[in-house]
């Protein structure tokens, strides 16, 4: 089975003190020797929020640490336009550009399940794991 990784999982992985720590924790145990997936945006947008949350040292356990378990995907242009025009259309706060950019990721790689702290997944048809 392979799995997204979003940044929620990621921020959670990283901050100790976050609510989420301790199921993010376990869950990563659980997906042991499974594919992890993850792409560009969200690896940028997890290294700013963990910096400045969480500082400097923390945005370099994720890229360093982190992310090595994973593969990370480059999103291209067609993707990145999809999501664009998908983000664009529904004129609301929620989902983020990047939200939108990971469902069309994930739909483009028939990826079904996300490690994700995050309910818009479930809302566009995905499984969340915890």
């Amino acid at each position: 089975m392979t799995t997204f990784v979003d940044t929620s999982a990621w921020l959670a992985l990283l901050d100790g003190r976050d609510e989420m720590h301790r199921d993010a924790a376990e869950t990563l145990r659980g997906l042991e020797g499974q594919s992890l997936v993850t792409h560009n945006y969200v690896l940028v947008e997890a290294a700013a929020i963990a910096h400045r949350r969480l500082g400097g040292a923390a945005a370099r356990d994720l890229l360093e640490d982190l992310v090595p378990i994973s593969t990370v995907i480059w999103v291209e242009e067609g993707t990145h336009q999809a999501a664009v025009s998908a983000f664009l259309a529904a004129v609301r706060r929620r989902p983020s550009l990047v939200d939108w950019v990971t469902f069309e990721v994930m739909r483009r790689h028939v990826i079904g399940t996300a490690f994700a702290f995050d309910r818009d997944f479930v809302n566009q048809g995905f499984q969340t794991i915890p």
